[in-house]
């Protein structure tokens, strides 16, 4: 199937590029339409994006009233105005086109939570990947600490967010006693298409996830010059340089009958790879 990848952080979901036949795999996918906020296109090749219009007319026959961001290069904008025109006159939400600058690094999206900013790229269009950034979190409260003391639950959040306390007896008891530490903010990076770019991995020092193409294996590295893709070594770089948690291979030419062989291309030189599949779900 063509790209396309939901990202979810804290209850909230993103869509990362919208290739044909997007709208099914989320029903095989069994999520939710209605709870994906914004959908981020890396470029405007139809494999990445022909599912679009499809899926917005579909999330209008089902009733949707909450707005869909969409965060993509400016030649998108106009065709997908005149695509909703005509196909979705009397569409009941509203869809909000946002121009972005791939040769740019910037943020693009910010709430309470998440945070999420370009990666400038090199394919034969424009074209940029995205990073989700998660915002740090207050401390774990203890609870037998609390339980303990008998604090009052509405003091909780008064001590997550530094406060300590004291006893009826005078008694006083540190934030860092009454906490453990928050949990590290999570990194996923996305690399659409691309050739390899030896100075990619500084904008992806130490991210959790990092999901590089690897269109061909070093057998084709002619192709991957020429078409401006990247082989599965040249990925499994990236991620050694980058030091990242794990690498996640995908959009594999259609010339493999076996995909294992990019999984052994890259393992040589980054062992946490692995193969990004159909309706998986990978955890962070």
């Amino acid at each position: 199937m063509p790209s396309s990848q939901v990202v979810e952080v804290r209850g909230k979901q993103f869509m990362v590029d919208c290739g044909e036949g997007t709208q099914l795999q989320l029903r095989r996918s069994r999520i939710n339409f209605n709870k994906i906020q914004a959908v981020f296109i890396s470029h405007i090749h139809g494999d990445h994006c022909l599912g679009l219009i499809g899926m917005i007319s579909t999330f209008g026959l089902q009733g949707r009233k909450s707005p869909l961001h969409v965060y993509a290069p400016a030649a998108l904008g106009p065709m997908l105005h005149a695509q909703i025109e005509l196909f979705c006159p009397h569409l009941c939400y509203e869809v909000t086109f946002h121009e972005i600058d791939t040769e740019q690094v910037a943020v693009i999206y910010e709430d309470r939570s998440l945070q999420v900013s370009t990666i400038p790229l090199e394919h034969r269009l424009p074209t940029c990947g995205f990073l989700f950034r998660e915002k740090p979190t207050l401390p774990h409260i203890r609870r037998d600490m609390i339980d303990y003391l008998e604090i009052p639950t509405w003091q909780i959040n008064n001590i997550k967010n530094g406060a300590g306390w004291t006893t009826a007896e005078g008694k006083t008891y540190s934030h860092e006693e009454l906490t453990t530490p928050a949990d590290a903010p999570r990194q996923y990076a996305y690399c659409s298409d691309t050739r390899y770019i030896p100075t990619l991995h500084q904008l992806l020092e130490g991210v959790d996830l990092l999901y590089h193409e690897s269109t061909y294996c070093n057998d084709n590295l002619q192709l991957a010059e020429t078409y401006y893709h990247s082989t599965a070594a040249q990925a499994a770089m990236v991620a050694s340089d980058a030091h990242v948690g794990k690498l996640l291979l995908g959009h594999y030419s259609s010339r493999y009958l076996d995909e294992t062989a990019f999984l052994n291309e890259a393992r040589e030189i980054f062992p946490e790879s692995y193969l990004a599949n159909e309706n998986m779900g990978y955890g962070v």
